[in-house]
């Protein structure tokens, strides 16, 4: 096995050894068979489950992206006519030279002033990105060496946190060999040295196995404040036992009430300290000078948790992140209690809580930015509306780059993503414009890569996306003046909760009459009258199917037993998946994976069928809604021109 694996080794290019992000890609699929046996366990997911569900290593050109468009703007508003000493390949600027993504007035003009913070750093891909970025940036415009322009951005600029300890010890490696590997002035690597700062990295999710009192008896009885420390460390206590489950959503000001901004801090720090150096014989070793390690580790956990409570508790002008994707349907109860608590419009999924975890962290009054990863569903869907209107009436939408699916190399993951900066702002311009691009098109990474470089960039004023249809956020203007839902109806088809017990292929009922009903699925898109295909047990609906439902569903059989009101009607059905087939619907029960229109008024009927067929229709629904699935609240949303579609249907169908 040993030679084996050498020989696997032997054979791999240099390049992955050399690869700044190699540790990060080597851990995600270190984490994939722990990820697979957690999804198929179907359990909640938990403090134990957490970091390997959810964790997701970000694409190099997403990266890059997002800090050419925050860093890199910088660098050209404060330094007009000078090169930027990192080619900002990335970058996208307006007509007049001005980025895109605004001349992020609130920041400092000085670099040393610039705080950054990823608070799901992983294995640091962000931090090494910006690293990159900052100490060429600080070696020209402050004139510092290689050397201290290195120690400067390690000991100025940069912070992470997360929540998995074995993360937190590869991005502070991978941060340290980006500084051991940097080029001095005749461009030989600085090297290890002993006095380089620390990089400030802590992870925020180590486990507090001990009791409020073990934690205060580290207090001396003599110690300055000694009650008063007690009292701290009690309160860091009580939140910081939610660690493992909350990570960087732990806000310690909040159970302290802002005394972390104190001295105390550096106090609690010190007494530590004292604690490992000059109280080993009395509490780490024992009467058999053996070490109690559970003593050592409480020490150092407490420890490792200040320096989390201390980057959680300051503000930031760029927070960048990766955010963890987990809907609430299956999160762990405490989870869901704390979202629902503390983020009430952004609970439905955890990528929104941390949207909102951190504006928190990010500076006030214009001054702070937040540039995230998280998946783009939420601009469009009616359970974030309240978040949208919210986050649209205080926060600057700066740039908005749509990926889709497929924007990620590794098949193991596929989202639809999008890469979003915010800032932070007292009060929206009413000529503030959203920009973006959108490349959700593309087929797979790297296209999309190329698109971000290359794609037009797209504008809608942002107090315009307000008056959206369901506020729905877009880069595209969005006619609402006739909507289809004014002339028929999108109707919600039939959720058996167990389809090989309640729906068979028409063929194989043995008996029809009050027993089966012919049913319909999804058309195949080859034939408008396809999907004609099963059966449904539907004993003149007092039967087991509705026994079933309403065991489940406590009495709520409305919530399962939809349509009932299109059976019997002439209309069509639409796919509500991917290309959107349509097929000609004729009464029958329908499945939930469709949308059957149904016309107010049946002389519209052929007007809304060629509506229905056309690629308007597609175009049009993908515009406000570029989910995989479609529910049926958007088909009716889309604007119809009821006189323009007679006359194609006048066209199409002149038989009738």
């Amino acid at each position: 096995h040993q030679r084996e694996l050498e020989r696997l080794l032997a054979a791999l290019p240099s390049e992955v050894f050399q690869a700044s992000d190699s540790l990060g890609w080597v851990y995600q699929f270190w984490q994939a068979k722990r990820k697979d046996e957690v999804n198929a366990s179907e359990v909640k997911i938990g403090a134990d489950e957490l970091p390997a569900v959810t964790q997701l290593f970000t694409e190099p050109y997403m990266v890059d992206f997002l800090l050419h468009n925050s860093l890199g703007a910088w660098w050209v508003t404060r330094h007009p006519g000078q090169p930027c000493p990192v080619p900002l390949t990335y970058l996208r600027t307006l007509d007049d030279g001005t980025p895109a993504a605004g001349r992020f007035e609130g920041w400092p003009d000085r670099l040393r002033d610039f705080k950054l913070l990823d608070p799901c750093c992983g294995s640091g891909h962000f931090l090494v990105a910006a690293f990159l970025l900052l100490v060429p940036m600080r070696m020209q415009s402050e004139g510092l060496s290689a050397m201290d322009a290195v120690d400067a951005v390690l000991a100025d600029n940069l912070h992470g946190l997360e929540i998995d300890a074995r993360c937190v010890e590869i991005a502070v490696f991978a941060l340290a060999l980006a500084a051991w590997r940097f080029p001095d002035e005749n461009g030989d690597p600085l090297g290890v040295r002993a006095d380089m700062p620390a990089p400030q990295i802590a992870c925020c999710g180590l486990k507090v196995a001990a009791r409020p009192e073990d934690w205060m008896a580290l207090v001396p009885d003599d110690a300055p404040n000694a009650q008063l420390l007690r009292q701290e460390l009690r309160l860091l206590h009580a939140s910081f036992a939610q660690a493992p489950l909350l990570g960087s959503l732990l806000d310690p000001a909040r159970s302290l009430k802002n005394d972390l901004a104190t001295s105390s801090f550096e106090t609690l720090r010190e007494l530590l300290a004292r604690a490992l150096a000059t109280e080993r014989p009395a509490t780490l070793w024992g009467q058999a000078s053996e070490l109690q390690e559970d003593s050592w580790d409480l020490a150092l956990t407490a420890k490792g948790l200040l320096d989390a409570a201390r980057l959680l508790d300051e503000r930031y002008h760029l927070v960048v992140t990766n955010v963890p994707y987990l809907a609430r349907g299956k999160q762990h109860e405490m989870l869901k209690d704390y979202c629902e608590a503390h983020y009430p419009e952004a609970k439905n999924d955890l990528a929104n809580v941390f949207l909102e975890r951190c504006l928190d962290l990010s500076r006030e009054a214009g001054a702070g930015v937040v540039q995230i990863v998280m998946p783009q569903n939420w601009l469009f869907l009616a359970t974030y509306r309240a978040q949208r209107i919210e986050l649209l009436s205080r926060c600057r939408w700066k740039l908005v780059a749509l990926l889709g699916a497929k924007a990620f190399q590794t098949p193991m993951w596929d989202f639809n993503v999008q890469l979003l900066t915010l800032g932070t702002q007292t009060e929206v311009s009413p000529i503030q414009r959203l920009w973006g691009i959108d490349v959700a098109g593309r087929p797979d990474s790297a296209s999309k890569d190329s698109g971000l470089r290359t794609s037009d960039l797209q504008s809608q004023p942002q107090s315009m996306q307000l008056r959206n249809p369901g506020v729905t956020i877009s880069l595209s203007a969005i006619a609402t003046d006739s909507p289809l839902s004014k002339y028929a109806k999108a109707h919600k088809g039939v959720c058996t909760g167990d389809s090989k017990r309640f729906i068979l292929q028409f063929w194989e009922p043995n008996e029809f009459v009050g027993k089966w009903r012919l049913s319909r699925t999804v058309a195949d898109g080859l034939s408008r009258t396809s999907g004609f295909t099963e059966a449904l047990l539907w004993e003149d609906g007092q039967g087991l199917l509705i026994e079933q439902v309403k065991e489940r569903l406590e009495g709520n059989t409305g919530a399962w037993i939809r349509g009932l009101d299109a059976w019997g009607s002439s209309g069509v059905s639409v796919s509500r998946m991917a290309g959107m087939p349509m097929a000609y619907y004729t009464g029958t029960p329908f499945d939930d994976n469709q949308a059957v229109v149904t016309a107010n008024d049946p002389k519209d009927l052929p007007a809304i069928t060629a509506f229905l067929e056309s690629d308007v229709f597609r175009e049009s629904v993908r515009k406000a809604n570029s989910k995989l699935s479609v529910d049926n609240q958007y088909l009716a949303q889309v604007d119809f021109d009821l006189t323009h579609w007679h006359g194609v249907a006048a066209h199409l169908y002149p038989n009738g």
